[in-house]
Parts: C-alpha cells; structure tokens; sequence
C-alpha cells in the first residue's frame, strides 16, 4: 500500500478536526443551558464572521485580478469572479440578518436565506466548474470580457432581488420540508461532492498540495452549509454563527489553494525546468557528466584560485582508440554503454579533489589539482590510465579496449583554460598518430598543428589557383620495352615552400576530405591529357589514376567518371582505376562499386597488391583487369628469397586468373630479368624513368601513329 504523503495528512486531521468541532457545535446548540450566549453576543460573532468571509472573497479577488497578470491563468481569473459574485452576497446576507438596511433592502430573514442560499448554490457550482477541468492561460482581452460579463451578471441580479424582495417565497419553513429543504439538504452538498470527486479524479496520479487544499475548502464549505442551513436554519443559535465561520474559514482555504494551484505550483514548475535545462547545458545526456562547458568553467574557477608560484593543474584527455570501429561493428547502443562504462571507470578512480567530463564523442577529461611539480602530475596521469580496467562487457562478450592520454600542465604549458585543453587534446592526437598511450604537451605539437592547418588552408586556395600538376610515370611492356600505359601522379608547387613531396599533402588532403576535390581535378586532367595526345596524332595508350579511399565510397562515383569521360570525349578503356586492397574490406560495397565502373568499360587494378589483406576467394570473383606488385617485393626480389617467392606466387596466380600483372619500383637490370622470368606482363619505376612533366614525356615515350 502506497503510503499517505504528508500533505495528504495533514489535509485528513485538518478535515477531521473540522469535522470534530463541527459535532461539538451541533451538541451544544441542542444543550442551549449549557451554554448560554446572549444575542449581541451571536450578532457580533455573525458580523465578524461575514465581515471575514468578504474580506477573504476580496483577498481571492485581488489575488485573481490584480496579481501576476502576465501569467494569468484561467482557474484563478474565474475564481475571483465567482469569489467577488459570493462576497457581495455574503455582505447582503449579513446585512439583512443584522437587520442593516443596506442599499434599500428591507432587512428580514427570509431575504437573508434568499442571499445565503444564493452564495452556497453559486459556490458550489462554480467550484464545481472552476476545478472539474484543466487550467490555461488566459488573454487580457479575455479577462476584460469576463469582467464585463460579472459585472452585468452582478448587477442584474441585485437589481431583480431589490425589485422583488417583498415577492419571495419563503424557503424554509419550520416545521416542514419543502423545496428549499431539499436544496439545502441535498442539492447543494451534492454539488460540493461531485466538485471534491472531480479534483480527486483529475489528479489520481498525483495529488498535489494544492488540489488537497482546495479539496479542504469545499469539505469546510459542506459542514457550514450544514450548520448553515440544516441545522439552525433560522440562525438563533451558536451554529448559524459558527456555520458563518466554516465558510470564512473555507475561503481561506480556496485562497491558499487557488495560489498554490495557479502561482506557486507553476513557478516551482518553472523552476525546476529551468533547472534541468541548467543541468542539460552543463552535463552530458549519456553518462550524466559534466561537459565541456562546464569544465571550462571548474578550470576557469581553479585557474583564478591558483596563482603560478602556489601549484600546478593537471588536465588530461582521455581518448577511446578504434571508437568508431566499435560503433560500426557492435552497433550505437554498444558504443554508448562503452562510453558510460568508461565514464563509470574515471569517476570511480578519481581522486576527490579531481573532477571527470565529457568532452566529446569519444573523448574524456580530467581536471587534476594540486601538484608540486610537473613530474608529480605525469605521474598521477599515468598512474590513473593504468588503472583504468580494459576489460568490457557488452552482450555478455568480453570486449579489451584501449585508451590514450595526453597531459597539460598550469602554468608550464599553458596558461588560460582554452590553452589547458587545446594542448591536452593536441597531446593526446599526438599520442595515437605516434600509436603511444600517453604524451604531454610540447610546443612542437603546436607548430606542427598550426603547420597542418595553415597547409590545409594553402591547398584550398591552391586548388582554385591551379598550383597542382600531374607528372607521369610510363608503364612499359617487358617483352617490347614499349610504353604501353602510363601513371598520372599529383604534384603541388606551393608558392612559399616549393615543390612539396606527396607524402606531405596526400595524407592531409585524405584526413581533410580536400582529396574528393583534388583526386577529381586530377582525373579529368590525366582524362583530357590523354585526349588531347591523341588528338595530336600518338598512339592511344591507357593512363592510369589512383582512387582515394573517400572517392571510392562515393555513392555516385561512376556517374562522376561517366559525365568527366563524356565531357572530356575519351573512350572508357582508355582510363585504368587504382584502387587498394583495404578498399576492399567492405566486400559488399567493394563489389558494387567495381561493377558499376566496369560497366562503363575503364579498366580496374589493385595497386601495392601483397601489403594488404585480400582474400583470395574474393580476388577471383572481383571485377578486376590487372594487379600492380607493390614495389617492397620488387627492392628485394634479387636478395631476399622471401620477396622472390611472393612475386613469383603473385604473378603465377594472376597468370590462372587472366589478370595482367604490373611491378611497380624496377631500378635495374636484373629485377627486370627476374620479372620476365615470371611472365611478368608491364614494369614501372626509374629503370625506365622517373616520373617527368607531360613535355618530356610527350617527347620521350609517346610514338606518334603512321599518317
């Protein structure tokens, strides 16, 4: 069973002590010895009491029309309406009992039970309205409407009652029981009731303080209607009075309710939204840590704390290697228990004076405070990833994970925060280029992020400024010695540094995603060279250009080729596509790519074959055309047994699956012998001639056809 909340309690002795008195009224008025009260005394009680109950319908009133009216909401707007509507009859009411002749009414007391009986029928069913539905807020525009509408409700009413109060029937006559008995005995609490059943309804989830409030105000209205009108319906005993102070006492209740429902509900509503949005700014959704820009902050706080000659902070960046081979293996649902789990791992070793957050996808922080010196903090960095357990369980696998971390120290390397965290990321990046677990900041990072950066920069501005060439390799044939293709290889002449090797830029331009651009100008240039010698009368030979592994994964990359094929006017089979065999791991992928280039006609090699992972079960199914011999076998072919066995496996096997066999790297004589010897199809490499611009290769290996 579900225990009773405190406010629930409370709500229940609070109804049972006003029940309680209530029967001890009743008691007494039936032992009118026992306590004998004069009538002025009763008069005076009666006026207090009205005066109090218009005094509390004036306090709902203020509260609902003058209070808060940008959030106005609709419970409390029409509160103050019928609580201004009750007040004005309340006052009648005890004017005509006190015998007041108040705005020309003959004060009686059949008009006073006309007044009371209008103030309960009224009550109670615009409680009944009020609460039985759900509350919104209300235009100002709608508020002076519903004014207007009181206001001419009010008036109507009074007027009609002044102009027939010598015409109304009496109802309530003693002895007897009459209609307005059975209004007073059932209709009216039957009201309150049905208003207490909708509340309780509305909020059987969760009831709220305010929804028990005001479930106490129509309680405390039931019993002074009771004494009211049931039991000294002629008010000429201690009931009538006390009946007058249940219902002050009632709308001191609906007034708290009313508040707490409309005001204070909403704005500890509005708090604790804002409080969790708060939280949602600072802390990460998964693993409930702070994030970054909440680590700013703490650094920012511990920075000003801490002056240069006092200590030293430690920030460290924690990174997840291979997260996202995780995440495309296992699934996102096991790259986030990953995360929480190391999150988990951090928070537990950590030192009370340190603090762990969540950077980023795959990366971690931790602020570490108070070190002497900087070894001190190394040392509690690598002390802490060494801690970290590697074991994971993720769908009751086992699964061994490694980290990398990278180190700043306050104030030796870096005093600001964004210094303190740029330098702990660039460390930890250094780390897992360089495949260590663990490295602190040094300038150099520095200078060779900011290089990378400003080389990324100049081969944008390079690609527009047409500061890239291609320089061609010949393929020559091994039986002729002819030239029977040729590589195009990309060459940048940076404006400032010079000519810059390609292993300088080719791998930026592939981490940048600037190789799509730069491998497409380089294709429909090789493209348009080779139309453009055949056009001046050589001999069509096929010119061959390297895919990156981006440009392979492009969805459309045959129509790219197509429509650079069609623009430039070469024939397809006139273009040979090199790919690598790690492009090839994706077998599905790899399969429908080649076969919607070879559909075109170009023709398909695997370059550097033998340093990668093919699976020869799938070699003999891929649409392929030749197999380049990577030029590490070639160097050694005439020294290491080893490498004369793989290129003679490599060319045996190409033989059996019809595929032309290239050697890459030939620089003498006798690895040439040794190639022909294994049937061997094409060599390339600077026996016959290094890479050269498109003159000298025009001049040098082009053989112009026969007119």
């Amino acid at each position: 069973m579900m225990q009773i909340k405190v406010e629930e309690k409370t709500k229940i002795i609070q109804i049972f002590i006003g029940l309680t008195v209530m029967l001890c009224v009743i008691q007494l008025s039936a032992s009118t010895d026992l306590l004998p009260i004069s009538g002025n005394v009763l008069r005076a009680m009666h006026l207090l009491a009205g005066f109090s109950c218009a005094a509390m319908s004036f306090a709902i009133f203020t509260q609902g029309w003058i209070l808060f009216t940008d959030k106005l909401s609709r419970q409390r707007l029409y509160s103050a309406v019928l609580f201004s509507i009750l007040g004005i009859l309340d006052i009648f009411h005890i004017a005509a009992f006190s015998s007041f002749n108040f705005f020309g009414f003959e004060p009686n007391l059949n008009l006073s039970i006309w007044f009371l009986m209008l103030s309960h029928g009224l009550g109670a069913i615009g409680m009944l309205f009020i609460f039985s539905f759900g509350d919104r807020q209300v235009s100002g525009r709608h508020k002076l409407g519903v004014f207007a509408g009181t206001v001419l409700f009010s008036l109507g009413g009074i007027i009609l009652l002044y102009i027939y109060q010598g015409q109304l029937p009496s109802l309530l006559r003693v002895p007897g029981f009459g209609i307005g008995e059975q209004i007073a005995m059932i209709g009216i609490p039957f009201l309150y009731g049905l208003a207490i059943f909708a509340i309780l309804y509305r909020h059987r989830k969760e009831r709220s303080s305010a929804a028990l409030t005001v479930i106490t105000a129509l309680m405390f209205m039931m019993m002074g209607h009771y004494l009211l009108t049931v039991v000294d319906p002629l008010g000429t005993g201690l009931a009538h009075a006390a009946g007058e102070w249940f219902m002050g006492l009632s709308y001191y209740f609906v007034l708290s309710g009313v508040y707490k429902l409309t005001i204070e509900e909403p704005y500890r509503g509005q708090l604790l939204i804002e409080t969790q949005m708060k939280h949602m700014a600072y802390h990460d959704d998964l693993t409930g840590l702070p994030n970054l820009r909440r680590m700013k902050e703490c650094l920012g706080e511990c920075l000003n704390s801490l002056s240069p000659s006092t200590g030293q902070i430690g920030v460290v960046v924690i990174n997840i290697n291979r997260f996202k081979a995780i995440n495309d293996s296992l699934g996102y649902s096991a790259g986030d228990k990953l995360l929480t789990e190391v999150g988990e791992r951090l928070t537990a070793l950590c030192l009370p004076t340190e603090t762990v957050f969540r950077m980023g996808e795959d990366e971690f922080a931790v602020v570490m405070p108070g070190f002497s010196n900087i070894e001190a903090a190394e040392s509690r960095a690598k002390q802490l990833l060494a801690s970290v357990d590697p074991a994971v369980l993720i769908d009751k696998t086992e699964y061994h994970i490694s980290l990398s971390m990278g180190l700043s120290v306050y104030p030796e390397d870096g005093v600001t925060v964004d210094e303190m965290i740029q330098y702990a990321d660039m460390a930890v990046h250094s780390a897992k280029e360089l495949g260590l677990d663990f490295m602190r900041y040094t300038p150099a990072m520095k200078i060779r992020t900011q290089s990378r950066v400003e080389l990324e920069n100049d081969m944008r501005k390079g690609l527009d400024r047409g500061e890239f060439f291609l320089e061609f390799q010949p393929q020559v044939s091994l039986d002729s010695e002819r030239t029977v293709g040729m590589e195009a290889l990309v060459r940048w002449n940076h404006p400032k540094r010079g000519l810059l090797p390609p292993g300088e830029f080719i791998p930026l331009a592939e981490e940048s995603g600037l190789i799509v651009p730069l491998g497409e100008w380089v294709l429909k240039t090789a493209c348009q060279y080779n139309k453009q010698w055949q056009l001046e009368g050589y001999e069509p030979i096929c010119i061959s250009v390297n895919l990156s592994m981006r440009q392979f994964r492009q969805y459309n990359l045959a129509d790219r080729v197509d429509a650079i094929l069609k623009e430039v006017g070469l024939e397809a089979r006139y273009l040979e596509l090199e790919i690598t065999e790690t492009m090839t791991f994706d077998i599905d992928t790899a399969f429908e790519q080649l076969h919607s280039l070879k559909r075109l006609g170009v023709h398909i090699s695997i370059d550097d074959f033998g340093t990668g992972y093919s699976s020869l079960y799938y070699l003999k199914s891929l649409p392929i055309d030749r197999l380049k011999i990577d030029r590490s076998f070639v160097k050694e072919v005439m020294l290491d047994g080893n490498d004369a066995a793989i290129v003679s496996t490599i060319t045996t096997m190409a033989r059996h699956l019809k595929l032309k066999v290239t050697a890459e790297g030939v620089e003498s004589k006798e690895q040439l012998e040794f190639l022909k010897l294994q049937n061997c199809h094409e060599g390339q490499g600077y026996l016959f001639s290094k890479p050269v611009p498109a003159g000298i290769f025009e001049s040098q290996f082009l053989t112009r056809l026969v007119s």
